[in-house]
Order: structure tokens, then sequence, then C-alpha cells
């Protein structure tokens, strides 16, 4: 298996993403391909002890994607840049998946023009897991599409579902849709025509849709799968990161108050420590695009050595499960009538 690296993506690039590669092409069964400006890469391979690794390519790119780019045309009009050459290796299948932790709309946008979405798939949607429990909540879409058809949320529910089945274990995910309540009949005109979709393709068999749910709801157990439109789950997800990071930093506070309290905070250290983890974007690697016909990851930006690994590791995952195999065989009923006929 060959994994792409986009080394010019991120905050911390191009060392962290050269130094995650040459820990996964050491501990995971892979080979990795960095895309970038070689004298750069090659430095940094070199100054992390890579230099010489067997299972690690280096590929040219003159131009890097920066934040200040347009994201719709940033691949475009940026044709030798690390993020575009990387995608165009994956469409060539020159490579099993691709990771960046590169802008999420131009590589969305990328990812869209030149790997192209699954055939029949209107928008490929963003799938971060909220960590809840052994296996965590699919919060699909957190951010790709703020604007969204009734269709769109149906095949990111079905899309979240297969996801959840094959990278997350769950045998038959239960389906939410994010709302304002949880009566049938909540929700504007996109929530109430969406909430019919969904429960006709719940009636027929093909998803586990339980209703609609609360933003409160998120991490009581009830689903595996919460489905929504992009502008109201990237809300969602951006006020949980807040709302932990808020938390520790209070937890802090208290703790280191008075010495009977650090005390106590020695005790809890390592459950503290476990707990934190669960929140921290460098465990789970990066957000899949979901709906895309090969594996893109999506790494956080502020990604360091350990955040590049792991979503390597996803990205093996991701290519192991074939997730996009699965939409592609039931792609059949995820269009709505009138646009089968398309």
């Amino acid at each position: 298996m060959k994994i792409i690296l986009d080394a010019m993506g991120g905050d911390n690039a191009p060392q962290a993403v050269v130094s995650g590669a040459v820990k996964a092409a050491r501990e995971l069964d892979a080979d990795v391909v960095l895309v970038g400006i070689e004298d750069q890469v090659r430095a940094c391979l070199a100054a992390c002890g890579g230099e010489g690794e067997k299972r690690i390519e280096v590929v040219n790119a003159t131009q890097v994607v920066t934040m200040e780019d347009e994201p719709g045309m940033a691949c475009y009009n940026k044709r030798d840049s690390s993020m575009t050459v990387a995608l165009k290796m994956l469409k060539e299948g020159r490579g099993d998946a691709v990771v960046s932790a590169g802008s999420t709309g131009a590589l969305l946008a990328g990812a869209t023009q030149f790997v192209k979405r699954i055939k029949g798939i209107r928008r490929a949607a963003l799938g971060p897991v909220i960590p809840n429990g052994d296996k965590g909540v699919l919060l699909i879409d957190c951010g790709a599409n703020v604007d969204s058809t009734p269709e769109y949320i149906l095949q990111f529910a079905y899309m979240g579902a297969f996801y959840a089945q094959r990278m997350m274990g769950i045998e038959a995910p239960r389906v939410a849709q994010l709302n304002v309540g949880t009566e049938d009949t909540k929700g504007g005109t996109l929530q109430k025509e969406a909430f019919a979709l969904l429960k006709a393709a719940s009636d027929a068999g093909r998803i586990n849709f339980v209703g609609n749910a609360e933003g409160s709801e998120l991490f009581t157990g009830r689903f595996d799968v919460l489905v929504t439109d992009g502008l109201a789950g990237n809300v969602m997800l951006k006020t949980v990161e807040g709302a932990a990071k808020f938390m520790f930093k209070q937890l802090k506070g208290v703790m280191y108050k008075s010495t009977p309290n650090k005390l106590a905070a020695l005790v809890i250290k390592k459950d503290l420590a476990g707990m934190k983890a669960l929140l921290d974007p460098s465990e789970v690697g990066g957000t899949a695009l979901i709906g895309i016909s090969k594996p893109v990851i999506k790494a956080h930006g502020s990604s360091d050595e350990r955040a590049i690994f792991n979503a390597v590791r996803q990205a093996i995952a991701c290519v192991q499960a074939d997730v996009a195999g699965a939409i592609e065989a039931n792609i059949d009923h995820m269009k709505l009538e009138k646009a089968k006929e398309i």
C-alpha cells in the first residue's frame, strides 16, 4: 500500500509532515510518498534521520497552496503545488490515498476536480468522529456544504452509515438528523423534507434511522451517525471543541487552586490525561472526505508528527475498509427518482 502526503500542507509543514511520514514508514505496513519542494523535504528528512529510508519516496512540486489562496481555484491555479500533484497521483493510481493538512476548502475542491466524486454522489462531505464511549459519533457534514438539499442530507446519511460500518465497526449504525427538536414535525423545509426521505429509506430497511435529535443529545449514545447540513454541523463541531477547551482550562484552575486540590490532581492525573487524549486531534489523525472516489484524509492544520502518523494510519484503514466501494454499490438507493433520470 502507498500513501501520498502533501508535505507542504499545514502550519508545521514540512518538518512535522516529514517526521510523521518517517515514523509511519517505519511502524506501519505502507510505503509513503512525500510531495513537496524537494530540497526542503530532503533537508527535513536529514534532520529527523529519515534520509535513505527505503519505504519513502520524494516527488518534487514547485508550488504551495496557502490559506490566502481562493479555496475553489487553488489547485486549478497552482497545477504544480504539492496538494495538486498529490491528488493527481492518486487519480492516476500512483498511490492508494492522500493525506493533507493544508486548506480544507482547497483540498475538497481539488479532490472533487481531480480525483472526482463517486458517480451519483452530489456532494462530498466531511465526517469527523466525535468521541463518545467506545465508538464515537460520526458528524456528517461538518462544513463542506454550507447550502444543502434534502437529497444531499439523504446521501450524507447513507455515506455516514457505510463509514460507521466499515471504519468504526458498528454493524447497524443508528442515524439521527440534527434538528431543533426530536418531534417528526420539527425544523424548517430542509429538515422536514430530509426527514421524509430518511424515514422512507429506513422503512425500506436500507438505513437505521432513529429520528430527529437535538444538539444536547450528542453524547447520550442514542445514535452513531448525526446527519446535518454543513453550516449547522460546523457550528456544532466548533462549539464542542471550544467547550472542551474551556472545560479543561477551568478544571486545571480548580486542580491547582489549593494544596489539597493539587494532591487530588496527582491521584487522578492519569485518568485526566486519558480523558484529554479523547479530544486531542493528534490522536484521531484527520477527517475523511466521504464521497470522493478514493480515500482523501484532511489532517488538522496544526498537525504535529504524531497527528500526521495517525492520519496515515487512518488513510490505511480507509483503503482497507473500501468505504467508497460500499457507497458505489448502493448508489441507486441514494438518488431521488427525478435525479436518476438526468
